[in-house]
């Protein structure tokens, strides 16, 4: 199985997601960070203020693509996507075809609360991140819909919880082993947090 997670930026994709790969004993893999790989260790951000935010979604293109070849076989993987992954139509055909994709869903306030000291994102480095956050989330939640097979509201107050639901929706919809999701469900809970969630568009 390979599992997909979008959301908006702080939505917790990456966090969730080494959690999940953890507790299945799957490869974690952040498409961010394989892109960043892919440039020679320059940050995205560094690259979106020299080349540009088309430059940059072709190349996010790409690397999903990649990531995704051989998905659906016997390849399993969690992948978290950057948060605008889908606006590209490609992306979200891939990402829906290749993998069971979950929507990690939050408001704009709830967003603005976790990431109103970050400065790594460069969508964000603006006058008002909140309303920049709002237009972010208007024009995306119907695109992450779009391409989800769950939505799960991520304003949950640990990782563990958020990490457990997906498990039980996976496993009521027969695309995991019930053994595999009782061997984790009901582990100690940690705080959440969105420090290691660094996915940067």
């Amino acid at each position: 199985m390979t599992l997909s997670l979008v959301g908006m930026p702080g939505g917790g994709k990456s966090t969730v997601g080494r959690l999940l790969a953890r507790q299945l004993d799957m490869p974690f893999v952040d498409s961010d960070a394989e892109i960043e790989k892919d440039l020679g260790g320059e940050s995205i951000k560094d690259y979106f203020a020299r080349q540009g935010e088309a430059s940059f979604r072709d190349l996010e293109s790409r690397v999903i693509a990649r990531l995704l070849e051989g998905a659906g076989t016997d390849r399993e993987m969690i992948l978290a996507t950057g948060g605008g992954a889908v606006l590209r139509e490609i992306n979200r055909e891939r990402l829906k075809a290749n993998s069971t994709v979950v929507y990690l869903r939050s408001s704009p306030e709830e967003l603005f609360r976790r990431l109103k000291h970050d400065t790594q994102r460069p969508l964000l480095q603006v006058a008002n991140p909140l309303a920049k956050l709002r237009d972010l989330y208007g024009q995306r939640d119907p695109l992450y819909r779009r391409c989800a097979h769950f939505v799960l509201e991520s304003s949950r107050p640990s990782v563990h919880g958020l990490a457990n639901m997906i498990l039980m929706q996976l496993e009521l919809a027969g695309l995991i082993d019930p053994a595999r999701v009782a061997a984790t469900v009901g582990a100690s809970e940690a705080p959440y947090t969105s420090g290691n969630d660094r996915s940067a568009s």
